[in-house]
């Protein structure tokens, strides 16, 4: 009788799972936890304090959940994995070029110009460079991403491509510092 009833004390634990779907326009999405149950809500500002804005259908996912009285939300995204691209086939754009350059190329902090999902590409500027870089829907999913926002930071493994100047990987920019000082 001594517990007051206002305070809500739920237990938090770790799970593992795929990327139902997200929508970054209506801020959530969902996740299927591997263990089986209802599906977990992964709300906008969860996947912005991870540092990204998105995240591809199918990822995998390792997140924080808390179980409420409404439901199972995630609470904290602790890792995302890019989906399984079908046996690693190398898209058109990059079958020509050597797989060591692509490997091999380095980072390059860059801002989003814009990105347009329903037509499956967009572009970014290099910091301090005046040229476009082409980024293709495939090349962000395979980067665990679904969507980029005008303006927003990133980093980006860059080559001369049959576009021209074109994005090979892309990370958030908070995970390319992650990855840079590791």
């Amino acid at each position: 009788m001594g517990e007051d009833v206002n305070v809500e004390n739920y237990d938090t634990r770790r799970i593992e799972g795929k990327v139902k779907w997200f929508d970054p326009v209506k801020g959530f999405g969902f996740v299927v936890a591997d263990e089986g149950g209802p599906d977990i809500l992964l709300h906008a500002n969860v996947l912005r304090n991870f540092g990204q804005s998105s995240v591809a259908d199918g990822a995998l996912i390792e997140v924080e959940v808390q179980e409420t009285a409404r439901g199972i939300n995630a609470i904290e995204v602790l890792s995302i994995t890019p989906p399984d691209n079908g046996g690693g086939a190398v898209l058109a754009d990059f079958e020509d070029i050597d797989p060591e350059i692509i490997a091999n190329a380095p980072l390059e902090p860059a801002r989003v110009k814009w990105f347009d999902k329903g037509k499956g590409f967009g572009f970014a500027n290099i910091f301090g460079r005046d040229e476009d870089v082409f980024i293709h829907i495939e090349v962000l999913r395979r980067s665990a991403l679904a969507d980029l926002q005008p303006g927003e930071a990133v980093a980006l493994r860059v080559i001369d491509g049959k576009r021209g100047r074109m994005a090979t990987e892309v990370l958030i920019w908070e995970a390319a510092l992650d990855e840079d000082y590791d």
